[in-house]
């Protein structure tokens, strides 16, 4: 790709109004039940059904050490697209003590099972 080339995506004229790139979404802030807590830093894709298992959040802008946490698309409440907000059905206290995402580990059984059951929420599987 030739630096400096503009990369403009086009939306269908009868496109889904609720549709939006994930690349949209990154950098999205996240908002706990009782506050803001991070923002979207990505995606984990789950390659096989080609669904989005979970949006990365990183939380360093809001608690002190920060961390990276994973929350699944089936916990967000509602998405505020014009304040570029995702409103979570999590507390602020919860995510902070949940489970950490360690990007250079897989994301495998054993760490989905620990975050589902930290969050204390039905499992996909």
């Amino acid at each position: 790709m030739e630096k400096n080339k503009e990369i403009v995506e086009i939306e269908p004229e009868n496109g889904d109004p609720h549709m939006r790139s994930a690349r949209e979404v990154i950098g999205y802030h996240i908002h706990a039940r009782d506050g803001e807590i991070g923002h979207v830093e990505d995606f984990i894709v789950d390659d096989q059904v080609w669904i989005i298992r979970y949006m990365i959040i990183d939380t360093r802008n809001w608690l002190p050490g920060s961390k990276k946490v994973l929350v699944t698309p089936t916990w967000i409440d509602s998405m505020d697209w014009p304040e570029n907000k995702v409103e979570v059905d999590l507390t602020v206290e919860q995510i902070r003590q949940g489970p950490e995402y360690d990007p250079a580990a897989p994301v495998n059984r054993a760490y989905e099972v620990k975050l589902y059951d930290f969050y204390g929420r039905p499992k996909y599987w």
